[in-house]
């Protein structure tokens, strides 16, 4: 297969491996639109198992389904043998195995010399293998103690191993994601909850929403490669940018991170317009008249959001959707102490699980580091702007968390892009360290002149 693949990896310009999960990737479209044809529950789950296991083993090999097989038994075995501990049990389990492949595999370098392999898939597959465990550890719970999202998610019976494997593996969404709880995989499945067939309710026909998903992948990729051979990530390393003053560097910095994100929101667009056609997607109605479907259950990024994000501490909600909602669900509200409100720890400790889950490159630790004091630091422009009532005032406190979201993003994300410990700190060094200044000087002026108490209204939006 290699052989036969190399002259149009040559053409395309991507290493044979990319190559060969690149197509299967792309191939987990039809493969989910012919889950909609497979007739039966049990003959879905079973297709949906089988069709990502088949993925897998075309992607990276027979190996990469023997990796994904370990957290998924220890997950379920969590559950069958000590429910009352299952989900911190699985937490840590099937976190400290990926974090073993992390360590063994270190595929931060294998990405960025062309080379691939199933780390990816299995960051995936871990947060869903936790999320279920957790989910059937809250069933024993009392309804008065969960949270709005836990009594949604909580399931009071154990899944079956065929249904397991098939929310685990299903149609090969495992590759890339989305991540989605076994509640909503098992009323899909099964035609339940707003799946529920009307033939009196309108259409929910997902087939716009997958093309404009596609166009939006196709624009995504064709900015990528128009980008790239300007704005290579190479150029840190040459000596064309120890040359450069402080302002073609930040604006370099800028250039180089702004356009590697666009390879993520291609990524991202073509599993959401994956999961679209297959009707997984599907998330209720709008309520406007007459109702329109919605599809974000899918949706990964909002671009625009990102690009144009107004405060930092929005980011979270238009960056990596479904992992951001699985983070706060499962690791940031779990932390927060009944009747106390959270403060920087639980951020904190947040954004480390989030490092250590992307692996444990000092450049993805330092990054998400930085985005906890971006993070923090933009609550600190906010608070100032809803404290005053001067038009003027609130206007140019709304640019500068603008300009600052802008500066301290792409600032930070040059260590998520370089990975290594020396190579990020000598390019944070190049421009004087200014994205770790700021925010830890906000911090501290935050506590100098404190802003009077918000409006409810505004607290609640914050």
């Amino acid at each position: 297969m290699e052989l036969d693949l190399e002259p149009l990896a040559a053409s395309v310009g991507v290493s044979v491996p990319v190559l060969r999960f690149l197509l299967c990737f792309v191939a987990t479209i039809p493969v989910s639109f012919l889950w909609r044809l497979v007739p039966g529950r049990l003959a879905k789950h079973v297709y949906s198992g089988f069709t990502g296991a088949l993925l897998s083993y075309l992607s990276f090999g027979f190996s990469s389904n023997l990796h994904f097989l370990v957290p998924m038994l220890l997950g379920y075995a969590a559950m069958v043998l000590y429910r009352p501990k299952c989900g911190i049990i699985t937490f840590f389990l099937a976190l400290g195995y990926l974090i073993g492949c992390h360590v063994h595999y270190m595929s931060g370098d294998a990405w960025k010399d062309g080379g691939i392999d199933a780390t990816g898939a299995l960051m995936v597959l871990t947060l869903k293998v936790i999320s279920c465990a957790i989910n059937y550890n809250d069933g024993l719970l009392k309804e008065e103690e969960l949270r709005e999202a836990q009594k949604k998610y909580r399931l009071d019976k154990l899944p079956s191993l065929v249904e397991y494997c098939g929310y685990c593996l299903c149609c090969g969404s495992h590759l890339v994601g989305p991540v989605y709880d076994m509640k909503d995989y098992l009323e899909w499945t099964e035609g339940k909850g707003i799946w529920a067939h009307s033939d009196k309710g309108p259409s929910t026909s997902p087939y716009r929403e997958t093309f404009r998903a596609l166009l939006q992948a196709a624009f995504c990729m064709a900015l990528y490669l128009y980008l790239v051979p300007y704005y290579p990530l190479s150029r840190f390393s040459e000596p064309i940018y120890q040359e450069w003053g402080f302002w073609n560097k930040l604006r370099f910095q800028y250039m180089s991170c702004f356009s590697v994100r666009w390879k993520y929101y291609f990524i991202w667009s073509i599993s959401e317009a994956a999961v679209i056609i297959s009707g997984l997607g599907f998330c209720g109605w709008t309520e406007s008249s007459p109702p329109k479907p919605k599809w974000d259950r899918a949706k990964n990024v909002d671009i625009l959001g990102v690009e144009l994000a107004k405060s930092s501490v929005v980011l979270p909600l238009v960056w990596n959707i479904q992992v951001s909602t699985w983070l706060r669900h499962y690791v940031y509200e779990r932390l927060i102490k009944k009747g106390k409100k959270p403060g920087f720890f639980q951020l904190l400790a947040t954004q480390t699980i989030s490092a250590v889950w992307h692996g444990l490159y000092p450049g993805y630790i330092i990054f998400f580091v930085q985005s906890a004091l971006m993070i923090a630091g933009s609550r600190v422009i906010y608070r100032w702007e809803q404290a005053t009532d001067m038009a003027l005032v609130k206007k140019a406190l709304v640019l500068m968390n603008f300009a600052y979201t802008l500066l301290v993003l792409n600032y930070s994300a040059v260590g998520f892009s370089v990975l290594n410990l020396h190579e990020t700190l000598a390019l944070y060094g190049s421009v004087y360290y200014i994205g770790t200044i700021i925010p830890i000087a906000l911090i501290l002026l935050g506590y100098i002149l404190p802003a009077k108490p918000a409006r409810s209204k505004a607290r609640k939006q914050q």
